[in-house]
């Protein structure tokens, strides 16, 4: 079983995390906590490199720019 650490600013119980890495047609995609799959991409790794990346532009991004990402959010 793998140990699962809370993530910077988490409190309580440890929620339940899903993968957010799927194979399709060949190809990877990463899947965002608003539900949208980002790709394709040639590799897992190629993939894990592009959520490293999406993490920082919207930790970094501008509050008008979350929202309108929330927008998409998933059902």
């Amino acid at each position: 079983m793998t140990h699962i650490d809370h993530r910077l600013g988490e409190g309580g119980s440890i929620p339940e995390r899903h993968q957010r890495f799927i194979e399709k047609n060949n190809y990877w995609y990463y899947t965002t906590r608003e539900g949208i799959d980002i790709g394709p991409f040639d590799t897992r790794e190629e993939a894990l490199n592009g959520v490293l990346e999406f993490i920082d532009y919207i930790c970094d991004a501008d509050p008008k720019v979350k929202a309108a990402l929330l927008q998409y959010k998933a059902a």
